[in-house]
């Protein structure tokens, strides 16, 4: 590597389950990452993050046989919750991905965009 070139000064890629079988719901895991206010219909809890701050993009992606409709996030995670009826159901998988540094926001969008087509919506799931 030439004295001029940067690497990446740290990487963090952490995956996790929500899964009802550890009380967790997707629901309130999608208000609160995108700072909104929704209610679960599964168990009629309303969870309301929109006063949580730090939020710089939100964006559903839809594979081309998805329904419309689930580009609302509440109709998209309420559907999620009310088809999956197994007390230990595995309703999504969460990625906590940090951003690089040396990148601009705009720059971390795109590339992050590119990802989940490639990795998600190419393979027909849906990424929120």
């Amino acid at each position: 590597m030439k004295g001029s070139e940067k690497i990446a000064e740290s990487f963090h890629f952490y995956i996790s389950m929500i899964s009802r079988g550890k009380g967790k719901s997707a629901v309130a895991s999608a208000a609160y990452i995108s700072c909104k206010k929704l209610k679960n219909k599964w168990d009629g809890i309303t969870h309301d993050y929109h006063n949580k701050k730090g939020l710089l993009h939100e964006k559903i992606y839809l594979p081309e046989n998805a329904k419309e409709e689930f580009k609302d996030r509440n109709t998209l995670w309420n559907s999620v919750e009310l088809n999956e009826k197994a007390i230990n159901a595995q309703l999504a998988r969460n990625f906590i991905i940090a951003h690089l540094k040396e990148l601009s926001v705009d720059e971390n969008i795109k590339m992050m965009e590119e990802y989940i087509k490639e990795n998600f919506i190419q393979k027909g799931m849906i990424a929120d």
